[in-house]
């Protein structure tokens, strides 16, 4: 199975911690150079000393906030100028939890402009070099609430939603050019946003936090939480060569949770 990225450039959202750097570090030792995107500056310059280095990759780093439209267009084109991107992660945290009906307008924009706006500019900027060097791979990391909607993440479902469909209307303009767009849909994985949902969730129903994992765990016939590490495996995969004919496909990678449909 071809599964080398040597030679090839990958840009990864969200990638100072969880499921963002667990993706940069398994690119990284396929052989990819990659560029971290996120927020926190001190956390992106502790992730670079954990990325595989073997076969000679020049990583680097960018501090950027997913939600500044403008900051994200200016870097997204500035990275362009400095050599194509053949991989890209499209990745951020997810929206405050609470239900729907209660969510501020407010909450709505910032995660659009944070997870839909940010992703189109990043592929405004890096579709030309990947067609010029005829390899490109888009891949989203959103949620299984695309398949079910998870009770209390109401905003979060929608955006998720939101770049579902943008995602398979890309998949189907670029495959002509041999560009495959894919999202992978993680169940509950083992980062600091689950825990903090966790904690929102005993705090609400007045149960130890302990209760409500074993709860959540017990609910996943694989009884167990996935690790970033099982999730940026899967993202490596369609990331390769191997999944060349894979395109406009969700993912599940939820320990069989969720249901089939």
């Amino acid at each position: 199975m071809e599964l080398s990225l040597k030679g090839k450039t990958a840009c990864i959202g969200g990638a100072s911690q969880g499921i963002g750097l667990a993706t940069a570090m398994a690119l990284s030792r396929l052989g990819a150079s990659c560029i971290l995107l996120s927020r926190n500056e001190k956390r992106l310059q502790e992730a670079m000393g954990q990325l595989d280095v073997s076969a000679g990759q020049q990583h680097r780093y960018v501090s950027v906030d997913l939600g500044n439209t403008n900051r994200v267009k200016t870097i997204a084109e500035m990275l362009a100028t400095q050599g194509p991107v053949e991989i890209l992660v499209n990745n951020s945290g997810g929206p405050a939890p609470g239900p729907l009906v209660e969510a501020p307008t407010q909450a709505f924009e910032s995660a659009f402009r944070e997870h839909l706006i940010a992703s189109q500019l990043l592929v405004q900027a890096f579709v030309p070099g990947m067609r010029a060097r005829g390899y490109g791979r888009i891949i989203n990391i959103l949620s299984t609430s695309v398949k079910a909607p998870i009770a209390g993440l109401g905003v979060s479902t929608t955006i998720r939603w939101a770049m579902a469909g943008w995602a398979k209307v890309l998949a189907t303009e670029l495959a002509p050019f041999g560009i495959t767009v894919n999202c992978i849909l993680p169940g509950s994985t083992l980062t600091g946003r689950l825990e903090q949902l966790f904690e929102d969730t005993a705090h609400r129903q007045q149960l130890p936090v302990e209760k409500v994992k074993q709860r959540a765990q017990e609910e996943i016939p694989m009884k167990r939480f996935a690790t970033p590490a099982e999730i940026a495996q899967a993202v490596a995969f369609l990331a390769s060569p191997a999944a060349a004919y894979i395109t406009g496909v969700y993912l599940q990678v939820d320990g069989g949770k969720t249901p089939v449909g």
